[in-house]
């Protein structure tokens, strides 16, 4: 049962790439700060429940992939691997500029973080727009991907990732650049963490 929460807001002021093409109006979403603005909104929005919840990194330059998994294993083990959850927030990029839709990752395997990964997954698809692609792998018959991300693959407790839309394709770029795509992309994790917080 998970008891404690801990927010990755993915990707550092200095990653190299991590942004959308400047659009024609001038705008432009840089990851490193569109994911800490939507961390700190969810973990506001948790801690207001009573959620215990804490955000892994609140620097803006980029902590190292192994630093952040340090961060989180002494807090997981302190708490309980199996009472603490990670969850890794991004935004999803692609060569291809037609490339849409959200998804959800978990380490490779049968995981402890499948069944938290379909939760957000499902959430997601309630609360993004009609006609909104949902990516994912689903020949074992779980929404997921099967990824080898370092903040999946060396974090002691169950721990997902997500990407929210890709900020490299104009429409959906723009979504989420939105006061409602905004909304909706807090909305997913905030619901998705709660509902994952009464599982058994």
């Amino acid at each position: 049962m998970i008891k404690k929460v801990l927010l990755d807001p993915g990707h550092g002021r200095e990653t190299p790439g991590k942004r959308s093409p400047v659009w024609k109006d001038g705008t432009q979403l840089l990851e490193w700060s569109y994911n800490r603005e939507i961390t700190k909104r969810v973990f506001d929005e948790l801690k207001a429940k009573g959620v215990d919840v804490e955000i892994i990194v609140t620097e803006e330059r980029d902590i190292t992939l192994t630093e952040r998994c340090n961060r989180a294993n002494v807090i997981a083990r302190r708490v309980g691997v199996n009472n603490t959850l990670l969850v890794s927030i991004h935004c999803n990029a692609a060569l291809n500029v037609k490339a849409s839709g959200w998804e959800v990752h978990t380490s490779p395997g049968i995981t402890r973080a499948e069944p938290y990964a379909n939760v957000l997954w499902f959430e997601a698809q309630k609360v993004l727009p009609k006609g909104t692609k949902m990516r994912g792998d689903f020949r074992d018959g779980n929404k997921c991907w099967d990824s080898n991300f370092t903040i999946l693959t060396k974090t002691a407790c169950p721990a997902v990732l997500t990407e929210n839309l890709f900020m490299t394709t104009e429409s959906d770029c723009k979504y989420l650049l939105s006061a409602a795509g905004k909304d909706a992309i807090v909305k997913l994790h905030v619901d998705g963490i709660l509902k994952i917080l009464e599982m058994k």
